[in-house]
């Protein structure tokens, strides 16, 4: 009787196992930003995965260059670690400034700013969430749904690799 227990117990595991969609999804190995395309792809061994629709900062075009010019950074960064927000929902942050942002910054004698993160958007009666997801209205950061988000949050560990293009 025992050994008909543990086969039941065996069988239910592989199966509810095989199922699970954490266990077969592929690794997210890099996060990629288009700037100019407004678009987050996922990316594993090369391949894209899934895109979504990004806002930016209010200064969405160039690189950014120091502390308070509204631009979203450019270059290759990692997730380094992530936070819940009363504000943005849920929020990876993005290791900016480099050592070429830090440098670039002290040569021209200007703080290159931080706190850059992927987040979502603020819950407000007076504005709804598709308002935000029409324009760029960030000071730096990448904006998304609160569902992409939330999306994100589970598949992109601490450590992926993010190059974020112009």
């Amino acid at each position: 009787m025992r050994w008909l227990l543990a086969l039941l117990c065996l069988s239910f595991a592989t199966f509810s196992n095989a199922s699970s969609p954490t266990l077969t999804a592929p690794n997210i190995d890099k996060v990629l930003v288009l700037k100019a395309a407004h678009q987050l792809q996922l990316i594993s061994r090369g391949k894209t995965l899934k895109t979504y629709r990004i806002s930016l900062g209010k200064q969405p075009k160039g690189p950014k260059l120091r502390e308070g010019d509204q631009r979203t950074p450019e270059g290759l960064y990692w997730i380094d670690w992530r936070k819940t927000s009363d504000n943005y929902n849920l929020s990876l942050h993005i290791s900016y400034p480099n050592s070429r942002d830090k440098a670039l910054a002290l040569k021209q004698g200007l703080a290159p700013g931080g706190m850059i993160m992927i987040h979502g958007t603020p819950i407000d009666e007076e504005y709804p969430e598709w308002y935000f997801t029409t324009l760029d209205w960030t000071n730096g950061c990448i904006a998304m749904k609160n569902s992409d988000i939330q999306e994100l949050w589970g598949r992109v560990k601490d450590g992926t690799l993010i190059e974020i293009r112009p």
